[in-house]
């Protein structure tokens, strides 16, 4: 079922089952900032929800419909991404990261000359911030063309020390499965947020990808500690135990046949 008939103005059962808080206004903005950390913590559902919520408030927030653009991408749902970022751009078609968002959702999907297009436009509507151009960096690898590594360089330079932007350089790395050069943005990124759970929870998922079993299981019990509730960070542990167990019986497999 098309996520249009929940989006643009969400579920309205949402707020009857939570209780009345008569101190907190649970206005426009703070839908705003909820979809935020929602985002922060790779909730992406609830982003898409709670951005759902700021368009209730104020049809006219460009950046709430470039973020439902941005959290169906983030699911994996391209072609829904793309028809809601049609219907962003009916209202905003001049939108910066509203355009680079389509860009990214075009790449995926498999229209590359229709990304550039798109992610060109972007950036001649002035569209100089991070996401512009961590979306052309996107576009770029999906193209296979090396300017990549350009796009990801200006958009950390647009943002230093921001541990927020370099997670999401590192996630497009992940995407494109270039485990090694998401590691390293991983590890910058930590530094700067070190008690973040799921820079750890990605950290561990990059070093398995590239054998590094130990350092993983480290990084999944790191995440596991920050967020004893998270069960992404139980899944991997149990995962990579079974990974593991299967390597050894492998090995041992071997060792038989070569006597």
């Amino acid at each position: 079922m098309s996520r249009f008939v929940n989006l643009e103005f969400g579920d309205e059962s949402e707020d009857q089952s939570q209780p009345k808080e008569k101190a907190l206004v649970k206005d426009e903005a703070y839908y705003f900032n909820e979809a935020r950390a929602a985002f922060e913590t790779g909730n992406y559902e609830q982003a898409l929800r709670f951005y759902s919520k700021v368009l209730e408030y104020n049809p006219q927030n460009a950046a709430a419909w470039t973020g439902q653009v941005r959290m169906l991408i983030e699911l994996g749902e391209f072609r829904e991404a793309k028809l809601w970022a049609d219907k962003a751009l009916e209202r905003f078609p001049n939108e910066p990261e509203l355009l680079a968002a389509k860009a990214v959702a075009l790449g995926r999907s498999g229209d590359l000359q229709g990304a550039l297009a798109f992610s060109d436009a972007s950036i001649e509507e002035r569209g100089d911030t991070p996401y512009v151009w961590l979306a052309r960096g996107d576009v770029m690898l999906a193209r296979e063309e090396q300017r990549a590594d350009y796009c990801f360089e200006k958009a950390l330079l647009l943002a230093p020390r921001d541990w927020f932007v370099t997670w999401l350089a590192a996630r497009i790395r992940i995407y494109y499965e270039q485990f090694v050069l998401a590691l390293k943005l991983l590890q910058q990124a930590i530094e700067w947020n070190a008690g973040h759970f799921i820079l750890w929870l990605e950290l561990g998922q990059c070093q398995q990808a590239v054998g590094l079993l130990g350092p993983a299981k480290n990084s999944f019990l790191q995440a596991q500690q920050l967020n004893p509730h998270s069960s992404e960070a139980d899944l991997a542990l149990v995962r990579l135990s079974q990974n593991g167990l299967w390597a050894r019986l492998r090995g041992w497999c071997r060792q038989l046949f070569n006597r």
